[in-house]
C-alpha cells in the first residue's frame, strides 16, 4: 500500500482492526513524499486533516507534473505484478504500461454516480452555461433522473475543474479495468452498462460497501453516547454528524443547533468544530433530549443502534 507519510497512520489503523489475519500481515505499507502545498504545514497531507482548506490539497495531489514523479520512482522502484491506482492518478496506467504490468483503477464512487458523471461531462452546467433549475441525467434506464443543478459535482458545473477531471476516463480505458466497492445485486444494471458503454474494459466488484460490525463485546467498554441511546426509545434519535471532511462554519452551526432545538426530536450531534460553542442557554433548554458530543465517537456502533431512526450527515 503507498501512501504519503502522513497517511500511514491512517492505513495502518485499518490494518490493525483487522487483527492479526494472514490477510493484514501480508500488506506491507510504502511512501513516497507528498509535494509542498503552500498555504498548509508540511503535515498536511489529506483533505480531513485540511478542513477549508481541502482544495489546496486537491490541487497538488492532482497535478500531474506534481506527484507523478513520486509515485513513478516508487513503482519502478518496487517492480509489482500489477498496480491498483486511485481513478484520479490518471497517469499510473501509463507508468505500468512501460514496465508492461497491468493497471487496475479503483474509484470509491459506485456505478450509478460514475455512469452519471460520465453521461453529463462535456457540458458546463454553471450559471452561464444552463439555464435550467434541474438537469436530466442522459442514457439511463428506468424512471428519469433529475438533479437540481446548485448539487452538481463542481467539475461540473466550472469549465476549468471539467477539464481536470476529463482526463481520469481515458486513464480509466487505458486500464486492465475498474474496481467498485459494491455487488452485483445492488447495481447489476450500472455495472453492465458501465462495461457496454466502453468506459472499462473488465468491472470488479469487491464489496459489501462496509465491514462487519465487530461481535459484541471487541470494543473497550462502553461509551457515554451508546449508555445514552440505550436509555431512549426505538428509532426515536436524529444522529447528526457530518463527518471529517465537511466544513462548517460557525453560522451554520448555531443555525443547525438552533433547529435541532426547535425540532424537539431527540438527537445525538457528533460535532468536530474546535473553539465552537452553542448559544447561551441552549444546552439548558435542550436537556437531556439532546446529547453533544466532541471529537470521536464510534459511528458503526451508533449507527446500528435501535433507537436511531434518521441520520443527517454531509
Amino acid at each position: 500500500m503507498a501512501v504519503t507519510p502522513a497517511n500511514v497512520a491512517i492505513v495502518r489503523a485499518a490494518l490493525e482492526r483487522h487483527g492479526a489475519s494472514r490477510a493484514s500481515s501480508a500488506v506491507n505499507i510504502a511512501t513516497y513524499p507528498f509535494p509542498d502545498v503552500e498555504g498548509l504545514p508540511a503535515s498536511v497531507e489529506n483533505l480531513t486533516a485540511a478542513a477549508g482548506d481541502a482544495w489546496r490539497i486537491d490541487a497538488v495531489a492532482l497535478d500531474e507534473a506534481l506527484t507523478r514523479p513520486a509515485q513513478e520512482a516508487l513503482i519502478r522502484q518496487r517492480s509489482p505484478d500489477v498496480v491498483f491506482s486511485d481513478v484520479h492518478f490518471f497517469w499510473n496506467p501509463l507508468v505500468a504500461g512501460t514496465l508492461g504490468v497491468p493497471c487496475v483503477t479503483f474509484s470509491v464512487i459506485g456505478p450509478f454516480s460514475s455512469l452519471a458523471m460520465r453521461h453529463l461531462i462535456g457540458t458546463t452546467y454553471g450559471d452561464s452555461g444552463c439555464q435550467e433549475e434541474e438537469v436530466i441525467v442522459p442514457r439511463l434506464p428506468g424512471p428519469e433522473i433529475r438533479i437540481p443543478r446548485t448539487e452538481l459535482p463542481e467539475f461540473l458545473r466550472c469549465q476549468q475543474r471539467q477539464g481536470e477531471f476529463s482526463q481520469c476516463g481515458p486513464a480509466e480505458d487505458r486500464s486492465l479495468g475498474i474496481v467498485f466497492n459494491t455487488f452485483l445485486d445492488m447495481e447489476q444494471q450500472y455495472c453492465e452498462l458501465f462495461a457496454r458503454h466502453g468506459y472499462a474494459k473488465r468491472v470488479y466488484l469487491v464489496g459489501p460497501v462496509s465491514l462487519p460490525l465487530p461481535p459484541a463485546g471487541a470494543t473497550a467498554g462502553e461509551s457515554s453516547c451508546i449508555t445514552w441511546l440505550g436509555s431512549m426509545p426505538r428509532c426515536c434519535v436524529v444522529y447528526v454528524c457530518f463527518g471529517t471532511y465537511a466544513s462548517i462554519s460557525d453560522d451554520q452551526l448555531r443555525e443547525l443547533a438552533l433547529g435541532l432545538e426547535a425540532s424537539c426530536k431527540p438527537f445525538l450531534w457528533v460535532l468536530r468544530a474546535d473553539g465552537w460553542a452553542p448559544p447561551a442557554g441552549w444546552e439548558e433548554r435542550v436537556g437531556k433530549r439532546g446529547m453533544l458530543v466532541r471529537g470521536w465517537a464510534a459511528q458503526t456502533e451508533i449507527l446500528s443502534h435501535s433507537s436511531i431512526g434518521a441520520f443527517l450527515t454531509h
